[in-house]
């Protein structure tokens, strides 16, 4: 007779899977129902960085994809704001490439990451949005492009550290 509680086993490509799922799931709700840069920011941020050291960082940078484009059609990041979302998304792939380089120095690696990744957001809003937008929406685009991202993104590395050490995947 079959035992009733058989050991599932899965192979680690299936187990991506399962963990991508999930990580998408969080990354598509999380902008939905928080509507506050210094919660979601950092959420998110903590996700991608959790997705790159579990899964890879070619699967983060797709989930990297999702957060502005769900805010978008949800009607969370105004319209005007549409013509950034690309540049969003190259920021959250530097910021993931940057730190999965440096993976082996966790603190510094999420430092030069964000900073990364802020460079390139407000340099895309100075030198490309500023062509593009009104300039009273320049201006508050260029300040949620600024130091927030910095901040963010490092308050994201620190919560995902202590769930990858948490699940025994740093020891640092």
């Amino acid at each position: 007779m079959k035992n009733r509680l058989q050991t599932i086993s899965l192979d680690w490509n299936q187990a991506k899977i399962i963990i991508f799922g999930i990580l998408l799931i969080l990354i598509a709700v999380v902008p939905s129902i928080l509507h506050f840069q210094w919660i979601t920011g950092p959420m998110v941020n903590a996700i991608l960085i959790i997705a790159a050291i579990t899964i890879g960082p070619m699967e983060a940078i797709m989930l990297g994809l999702m957060p502005s484009t769900v805010a978008l059609a949800a009607g969370l990041l105004p319209l005007p704001l549409a013509p950034m979302i690309p540049f969003i998304m190259i920021g959250n792939a530097i910021m993931i490439m940057t730190f999965y380089y440096m993976k082996d120095h966790f603190w510094a690696g999420i430092t030069i990451a964000a900073l990364f990744k802020f460079a390139f957001l407000h340099g895309s809003v100075l030198l490309v949005m500023s062509k593009l937008l009104d300039g009273k929406i320049v201006s508050k685009l260029a300040v949620m492009m600024s130091w927030p991202q910095f901040a963010t993104a490092i308050i994201g590395g620190v919560i995902a550290y202590f769930i990858l050490k948490g699940i025994k995947k740093y020891d640092q």
